[in-house]
């Protein structure tokens, strides 16, 4: 299929490859109208477009028209056309889906659509150049990634309990059963049945073991008790770690299978035992609840499991996958765990029986891309679309407000707007079996990725709650913070996003509120869970990733099952679809920041100052476990790296005060210059054979260099370097003041992009070599939850080894030196 796809004639995307200028006086005079009147007025006066003059579409006047686009009425639909139909990962819905997204991206951002539909396979030619020409690209383009991993789908599947001979005293019924209330978990309520996604094939039968949340100490702690664990059937609750990881501790300690259960002791003060009834009639949970979910070991490497670390083309070399389990399981309702709980009391045993079809199956990643000015900094967002049945939050209130947010942007362009930097965006496939999509696309681009994309904005889905939370790399928690405080609170004027992070829901809770810490930005680690992680923890991009999600007071979120759907999100997620809004707002005023600023907006400084904290946590563990480690050395280069970043805080305020200086200069021999530019105006028009036309020559001088207008400077250095620009060409432009002064920006931009890539070692994690990065991983037995300096800290709390741990700090320590001494270069 790759080979067929890569060689019929389906035109590769629309791109533009730097043109080669030949002429001397052309080359000089396209790049000194370029910074003076901005590269929209250059193009519009060459192809003879008239031009009526306005105000310049850049910083405030761009987010604030911008923030007028996305709307609760459009977003409303979106979700409704999303969560129409069941589209798990690499079924036709899917397929649908990923066409509509792409179809969407066309609208919105004035594409052409091409005659045929640009989908095209991994690894093929027209694969390639999409993603390789973006640096080259000059018009907006979209595209396809057709993948093809390993999955599964189920088949038959079991849950009995049996008598000592054998008999079937209860067969369990899996189906998620409702009533037409919720019109849509009624229709579909059987479309997807239950199961875990690369779940293990097997039909096993054993004795009932209860095992709390199936984390390694509650493992440990049946061993303890003497509790024989082999060849049992472990009864596991959802919730504290990665459901996989639930499996991969009982397949170690010899169990035979595993089910795991939603249990309503999780679910807070909204339950039936306190008054309130259950979904669909109230907001509580529904008995018959069951959460799907992939159950590969993500701690130990993410995507296909057949190709750790490279594409999963249709003609890829296939391992057998080491981050799979083993042993069967299947996932419960809280009903019939209860049940199961009295009926195998000790004497009778439990039949588990699942039968999956594990195959290829391809996925499909819609791509769009807005070319920037500068074309080789990049900034990357992305939401995957994929989910288990209708998935109203997750993803598709991410999908709703990722496409409110290309509205606006759609809004821009088509304005004549243009971003200083290239701006990706990603509707990623997969991710529900493990960040399939997204870690494919990653590991078959990972030298682009690193050589040119600045940070990643990740949504999942962005409204399950009341609660507003953010987690993000350290150097971009400030960035986050002051977006978010920009942003108003989605139902209280008087309040701002930022505040939305304390928020309850509407039903009595028990008054437990997560707090706030006073002395830290209220921004948390990424551990994984969603489509950053390659990004983040194997390539070394700087991400964030934020979302509503549940709080106390909330209605019970029906994670995975049929019942995340279109009328619970109306009545019970998000009423009004304010939340989603709001999230649209506050990651295009992000992405509208990142990609126009013309410093970076990153902190490393603040960054520096959480390595020490985290070490400081990594003291207090080795003194708990009694593993004696000198981390001297380790502390005294991260001293030495916030002394490095300090001195890039003054470097960043310098480079761009050099650059405003220079617009001052120009200002003042604005009357020189405007004669000068009407001359280097009617000369390219008759190059080119056309009249100097009075009428936009006028038009074009009566514009003017604001200060804050650095959108005419996206021509960086090295543009203008390969252009040859003499100083002579135009007396009085400081032109090789004002080239020193874009290479000096470059560089300090170029050292804050790739700050988070100095945490990468190529030796990667212990037993889990795919995770690269030495600040920030998922646990090796949580999953989700993230542990910071990963490799030390694992080897003081699982291995108990200073030796270990003595080489770990080490190999930070020498990271971190030779981070801190980029910086200083």
């Amino acid at each position: 299929m790759g080979d067929k796809k890569g060689s019929h004639a389906i035109p590769p995307p629309a791109t533009s490859p730097l043109p080669r200028q030949r002429h001397p006086f052309l080359k000089s005079a396209l790049v000194a109208l370029s910074i003076f009147a901005g590269v929209h007025f250059l193009k519009s006066s060459l192809t003879s477009r008239s031009i009526t003059q306005k105000p310049p579409l850049i910083g405030k006047t761009a987010e604030d028209l911008f923030l007028t686009v996305p709307s609760e009425a459009s977003c409303t639909e979106t979700s409704r056309q999303f969560t129409s139909k069941p589209h798990p990962a690499g079924s036709d819905n899917d397929k649908t889906t990923a066409l509509d997204y792409l179809h969407l991206i066309q609208k919105e951002l004035g594409i052409s659509p091409p005659l045929e539909e640009p989908i095209f396979a991994a690894g093929s030619p027209h694969s390639r150049h999409a993603t390789l020409s973006i640096p080259h690209t000059s018009v907006a383009k979209a595209w396809i990634d057709e993948y093809y991993p390993v999955m599964n789908t189920p088949l038959e599947r079991a849950v009995q309990v049996l008598d000592d001979d054998g008999n079937v005293l209860f067969d369990f019924d899996l189906t998620e059963h409702t009533d037409d209330t919720d019109p849509e978990a009624g229709k579909y309520y059987d479309a997807v049945p239950t199961f875990h996604g690369l779940s293990q094939a097997g039909d096993v039968t054993g004795k009932l073991i209860y095992a709390n949340y199936g984390r390694k100490e509650d493992y440990d702690a049946l061993v303890a008790q003497g509790v024989n664990t082999t060849g049992a059937i472990i009864l596991a609750r959802y919730g504290a770690n990665f459901r996989g990881l639930k499996i991969k501790a009982a397949q170690e300690v010899g169990a035979a299978g595993v089910l795991i259960y939603s249990d309503t002791r999780d679910d807070g003060d909204v339950t039936v035992e306190n008054g309130y009834e259950a979904y669909p009639n109230g907001p509580a949970r529904s008995p018959t609840s069951v959460q799907r979910g992939s159950v590969q070991f993500i701690s130990l490497y993410p995507g296909d499991p057949t190709t750790p670390g490279y594409p999963a083309y249709e003609n890829s070399t296939r391992t057998e996958g080491l981050n799979r389990p083993s042993i069967p399981s299947l996932p419960l309702s809280s009903a019939n765990a209860a049940q199961l709980l009295k009926l195998a009391d000790g004497k009778n045993l439990v039949r588990l029986k699942n039968d999956v079809d594990t195959k290829v199956i391809p996925i499909w990643n819609t791509i769009a891309v807005i070319p920037g000015s500068i074309k080789d900094e990049v900034v990357l967002v992305g939401n995957h679309r994929d989910a288990w049945v209708m998935g109203a939050s997750d993803p598709t209130s991410g999908t709703a407000s990722l496409a409110e947010t290309i509205r606006g942007l759609g809004a821009l362009v088509k304005e004549g707007w243009k971003p200083l930097r290239t701006i990706v965006i990603a509707s990623w496939d997969a991710e529900e079996y493990g960040l399939i999509g997204s870690t494919e696309w990653g590991e078959d681009f990972p030298e682009f990725i690193r050589d040119n994309v600045v940070a990643y904005f990740n949504l999942d889905g962005s409204a399950g709650g009341s609660r507003w939370s953010a987690h993000a790399s350290p150097s971009l928690a400030h960035f986050i913070e002051q977006t978010a405080l920009e942003i108003p609170h989605p139902t209280d004027a008087a309040r701002t996003l930022w505040d939305a992070r304390t928020d309850s829901g509407p039903f009595a809770g028990n008054g437990t509120f997560t707090e706030v810490q006073a002395e830290s930005v209220a921004v948390g680690a990424l551990g994984s869970g969603s489509d950053y992680t390659v990004f983040l923890q194997h390539i070394g991009v700087a991400s964030a990733d934020s979302s509503f999600s549940s709080g106390p007071g909330d209605a019970v979120y029906h994670y995975h099952s049929v019942y995340d759907s279109e009328y619970w999100m109306e009545k019970y997620g998000d009423p009004g679809f304010y939340r989603h809004v709001a999230v649209a707002k506050h990651l295009g005023l992000q992405i509208l920041r990142m990609s126009s600023n013309t410093i970076l907006p990153f902190n490393t400084t603040y960054y520096s100052l959480e390595l020490e904290k985290y070490l400081d946590r990594v003291e207090s563990l080795a003194t708990t476990q009694a593993v004696f480690v000198d981390l001297s050395a380790l502390r005294q280069s991260i001293h030495t790296l916030r002394a490095a970043s300090l001195a890039l805080d003054y470097e960043k305020f310098a480079a761009e005060k050099a650059l405003l200086e220079i617009i001052q200069k120009w200002r003042q021999r604005e009357d020189v210059i405007k004669k000068r530019f009407k001359k280097v105006y009617c000369s390219i028009k008759k190059l080119l054979g056309s009249p100097c036309d009075e009428v936009v020559q006028q038009q074009l001088l009566l514009g003017r260099v604001e200060i804050d207008s650095l959108y005419g400077l996206a021509l960086h250095a090295a543009g203008l370097k390969a252009a040859g620009c003499q100083n002579s060409f135009l007396p009085g432009l400081p032109l090789s003041d004002l080239k020193k002064a874009l290479q000096r920006i470059r560089a300090v931009n170029k050292k804050l992009s790739t700050f988070e890539h100095g945490f990468i070692s190529e030796e990667g994690i212990p037993d889990r070599e795919w995770y690269k990065h030495l600040g920030v991983a998922p646990g090796k037995w949580l999953g989700y939850g993230a542990t910071t300096l990963p490799a030390l800290t694992e080897a003081i709390t699982i291995e108990g080894n200073a030796e270990h741990a003595a080489y770990e700090a080490e190999r930070l320590r020498g990271l971190v030196e030779a981070l801190a001494e980029r910086l200083r270069a």
